[in-house]
């Protein structure tokens, strides 16, 4: 790792790597640390404008919407941090049943998402691959849902091959923090305080046949700079093994959670700071999807949309049955109360394109030939089309009257602009087709 806070950047040089990555190049980490150093407040706003225009270039001003569905709050780890962690004596317990499971997802199918990340704690008695397997395979078989992924604790290689072939989409693990003192710190009890286990997770999970894979730090353990810089050389490293990094990198900020055994937090990160962040992340991998999720406020989290980030969760619920009985012990506190139809309509009056698009994992447009389109800019025209189509979809099936005047004038002005047959594909959704799609 480069000591960022040792070098020192010139305006010339800054935009020197602006320029590059505007040209959708991967940044070296020699230049992500030139970027993790500066401290000159008058270019910041010029790195941010090219974070967006980046993410623009990539992807247009598409925003992909999709919802937490969580498992368990059981758990044998004992994480400082979290809600869910074994010594929280106040936690009140739950693992989902299948059937739970699938009335959970079932209502949120009902409420317009197609697209739902599968949380679990980690307890190998309660929650092993087959019930992941189970749950999985019910929720495909009696639900709208089109696509899950699953964040949960590190597999080894041969339950990582039964996972995707159940059908999940992208598997996502963060680190937490790289910097081992404090993780052996956060992480006292439990296999998760094994800290090369989760740190080879990825390397297992491609092994067994993920190219899409998440990523992410939990900010405020550490150092951001640190914790940035270390995940840029993970991401990298992976890049140079396998031709592909992280599909999602995910901006988790440490919040207050029930039970957390963690008072003061002398890392903490401002919201000046967590935009400075996505900034990094976007500039850096330019193809990446970078994930705000509702533990931030609403505010920083349009502010963030406006700057490089591309996915967002709305609606969520972080303990289990949170949909279905609102729940009991949740992981953490969020802080975006708003419903999936606010934050759908928030997202339009930005300028941008709410959608809930699923398309790519189910057409094989997955690592290194995802990659690919994007860094040439064939993805842009593609997530256009599908989130128009997506929420087409939602405005027929799932949006208040009110709602659904506004989304048909976003969509109306959308058409003189889009030669793919809008009308005709628009005209079969509203006859009852679906899952319509480039």
């Amino acid at each position: 790792m480069i000591e960022q806070r040792s070098i020192k950047t010139d305006p010339s040089r800054i935009r020197d790597i602006l320029a590059k990555s505007l040209e959708l190049q991967d940044l070296t980490l020699s230049e992500i640390s030139e970027l993790l150093a500066l401290d000159d407040a008058e270019l910041w706003p010029v790195v941010f404008d090219a974070a967006r225009r980046v993410k623009e270039k990539v992807y247009g001003r598409r925003v992909v919407l999709f919802a937490p569905l969580y498992l368990s709050n059981e758990c044998l780890n004992d994480c400082l941090y979290c809600g869910f962690r074994k010594g929280n004596r106040d936690a009140v317990r739950k693992t989902l049943a299948i059937d739970e499971a699938v009335q959970e997802a079932s209502l949120l199918a009902k409420r317009g998402y197609r697209r739902l990340l599968l949380v679990a704690s980690e307890h190998n008695k309660l929650m092993g691959i087959g019930y992941f397997e189970k749950v999985v395979e019910a929720i495909y078989r009696e639900t709208d849902i089109r696509i899950l992924h699953m964040n949960s604790a590190p597999m080894s290689v041969d339950d990582f091959k039964r996972l995707k072939a159940a059908g999940v989409g992208v598997y996502q693990c963060f680190q937490e923090t790289y910097h081992i003192p404090t993780y052996r710190y956060m992480h006292e009890k439990g296999s998760k305080a094994d800290y090369a286990w989760r740190l080879s997770a990825m390397d297992r999970a491609v092994e067994a046949g993920f190219e899409d894979i998440g990523m992410g730090v939990l900010l405020g353990l550490y150092d951001w700079r640190w914790e940035v810089g270390a995940l840029m050389a993970h991401s990298r490293r992976l890049i140079n093994k396998y031709g592909f990094g992280p599909h999602t990198i995910s901006v988790p900020r440490l919040q207050p959670a029930q039970g957390s055994r963690l008072n003061d937090w002398p890392n903490r990160v401002s919201d000046e700071d967590l935009r400075k962040i996505v900034a990094i992340y976007r500039l850096a991998l330019p193809y990446v999807g970078v994930v705000v999720s509702t533990r931030e406020h609403a505010e920083i989290r349009d502010e963030l949309l406006l700057i490089g980030a591309s996915q967002v969760s709305a609606g969520s619920k972080t303990s289990p049955l949170g949909y279905v009985d609102h729940g009991d012990t949740e992981q953490f506190e969020t802080g975006d109360k708003r419903s999936l139809e606010e934050v759908i309509v928030k997202i339009a009056e930005l300028g941008l394109m709410p959608s809930l698009c699923t398309a790519c994992y189910r057409e094989g447009r997955s690592g290194e030939m995802f990659r690919d389109l994007a860094q040439n800019q064939a993805m842009k025209g593609i997530c256009h089309t599908n989130a128009l189509l997506s929420l087409k979809e939602y405005i027929e099936d799932n949006a208040s009257e009110d709602v659904k005047e506004k989304l048909e004038r976003v969509l109306k002005a959308e058409i003189p602009e889009n030669s793919t047959g809008l009308p005709d594909k628009f005209r079969l959704i509203e006859e009852g087709k679906r899952d319509i799609h480039v």
